[in-house]
């Protein structure tokens, strides 16, 4: 077996290497130790006493305890008492709801352990995903979360998604390793690498893995977001400038007064009882309780709809945002592929196909395009052909037909074929295509004016945004070895988008009625 490089940095992966019959049990152990558990790095937990010790740093309850303090010094116990019982009402308030948070939040991290298929000394085990090193021999499949960075040693119509570190929703195409492959990013198709966080949407393949924790693509991201310092909110640092001016003037005051009322009576004492009581009027100690209680009751709010808040300080953040800068996919896009448009020389059929379903001229295209799918499908077009088909065109889902052969699609050729029996016909085969609109065009052998005429269809549906793929059918005798030697008519074009969140609009208007300005960025065409 040839050795396959590490995809990343130089890491004690680089070391490894390991057999079709995959790590012996010992071997896991061994390299476990070296490289760690396969985790994420994860936001230290905060205990009970640093939460404390923050809220107790924070100026204006300073100031409080203080001015409590002086109370009780000046022989005042009953409003010593009572400021200091507005201290520990914000303390309590402040407490809990911090504490309610964290424990949420590890509540989240615990609350699904993922574990994959691998193959450990021959055979096929599951385990917890956090056991796995560098050189194991890993299973994936149709709907599995891929756990760590991995190279593909043997694959069959692997798509996955790695809008999770591209953002783009559309599947990317993985091919089996070869040598001298050269290392490549997310988001490129045609390349044997994947990458822990990212999801299969199609086909089922053998990964070695190459990089685990934070050593993976996804790790990295999470080290950097580790690395951000925690800088205090403007309501903190306003709140502590005034502190220290106020607390400069009441000294100051306290000084005058005790020194004049000195100097003019020689009352010492009542010059100091004197400074104090103006030094206490002038500060004002209520503050810090107004602002904690309001923070809490924001923090209260949210919970009910549940958002986690983990510092109370966030709503302020929140309330003093004036821009918002939000990604698209899966964030206003609902991260999947909707059928939008169907094309049939030039006759378009633009949905809602909900609201008005399909005509039935174009339901040659649409039973041509599930006949060129899997039957079961994970990939999010091929099920939202299915989900339309069902729905608008029941009688053109041949359920009881018989798969008889497949051609996959290949770097060279980027389109797929599936051939088909009808139940008890002995006519022949039926054989759909569907893929790249330039790659069915070349199946089709199409002459150049057909191929311009498709062509300015193409390029109306992308300027919309637009997914296209392209459809043909034929019906053969026989099954020649590449899918060049069928004779392909081309069908038509169906077209996919990615769909806005229902509440998206309703949520921008909310935004800009209250003055916050939308910024989308995507790294879309």
């Amino acid at each position: 077996m040839k050795r396959i490089p590490s995809v990343g940095t130089a890491t004690v992966s680089m070391q490894f290497d390991s057999s079709l019959d995959g790590l012996t049990h010992q071997e896991a152990q061994r390299r476990l130790k070296i490289t760690g558990r396969n985790a994420l790095p994860e936001a230290q937990t905060r205990k009970f006493w640093k939460i404390l010790l923050t809220i107790l740093k924070e100026p204006m309850l300073a100031l409080l305890l203080g001015c409590g303090g002086i109370y009780y010094l000046l022989g005042e116990p009953k409003e010593a008492l009572v400021l200091l019982g507005f201290v520990l009402i914000v303390i309590l308030i402040t407490l809990y709801q911090e504490v309610k948070s964290e424990r949420a939040l590890e509540a989240l991290r615990d609350l699904s352990s993922p574990r994959s298929w691998v193959i450990r000394d021959g055979v096929k085990t599951k385990i917890d995903s956090r056991e796995i090193v560098p050189g194991d021999l890993m299973m994936i499949a149709e709907g599995d979360r891929i756990c760590a960075d991995a190279t593909l040693i043997q694959g069959t119509h692997l798509s996955v998604d790695e809008s999770l570190l591209t953002g783009e929703s559309v599947p990317v195409r993985k091919m089996d390793w070869q040598p001298g492959a050269a290392p490549s990013s997310p988001g490129v198709d045609d390349q044997p690498h994947v990458y822990s966080g990212t999801l299969v949407v199609s086909g089922h393949g053998l990964v070695r893995i190459t990089e685990t924790g934070i050593a993976t693509a996804l790790g990295k991201i999470g080290c950097s977001l580790n690395a951000i310092q925690e800088s205090k909110t403007a309501l903190q640092v306003e709140t502590g400038w005034w502190v220290g001016r106020l607390a400069l003037l009441g000294m100051g005051l306290c000084m005058a007064v005790t020194i004049s009322l000195g100097l003019m009576h020689q009352d010492w004492l009542g010059g100091i009882l004197s400074g104090l009581t103006l030094a206490m009027a002038v500060l004002p100690e209520e503050f810090p309780v107004v602002l904690t209680i309001f923070l809490a009751m924001g923090a209260f709010r949210l919970s009910r709809v549940k958002v986690l808040t983990r510092r109370n300080h966030t709503i302020e953040t929140l309330g003093s945002a004036n821009v918002i800068c939000t990604d698209k996919t899966g964030t206003l896009t609902e991260n999947r592929m909707q059928l939008q448009s169907l094309c049939i020389k030039g006759q378009y059929v633009d949905r809602a196909l909900h609201a008005q379903g399909i005509p039935e001229s174009h339901h040659i295209l649409l039973e041509t395009a599930l006949l060129a799918s899997q039957q079961d499908p994970f990939d999010p077009m091929e099920r939202e052909l299915f989900d339309v088909g069902r729905m608008h065109a029941a009688d053109h889902v041949h359920e009881t037909w018989r798969l008889e052969k497949q051609y996959p699609l290949t770097r060279e050729l980027l389109a797929m074929s599936c051939v088909w029996t009808e139940e008890d016909d002995q006519k022949g085969f039926i054989v759909a295509t569907k893929g790249a609109p330039e790659a069915v065009m070349e199946l089709c052998h199409l002459s150049s004016s057909e191929v311009a005429a498709v062509r300015r269809d193409i390029n109306l549906m992308a300027a919309k945004g637009l997914r296209v793929l392209g459809v043909a059918r034929t019906r053969t005798q026989n099954l020649p070895i590449i899918q060049h030697d069928f004779p392909f008519e081309f069908v038509g074009l169906i077209g996919f988008m990615d769909p806005i969140r229902e509440q998206v609009p309703a949520a921008i208007k909310l935004c800009r009625s209250a003055g916050i300005r939308i910024v989308m960025i995507t790294g879309d065409f």
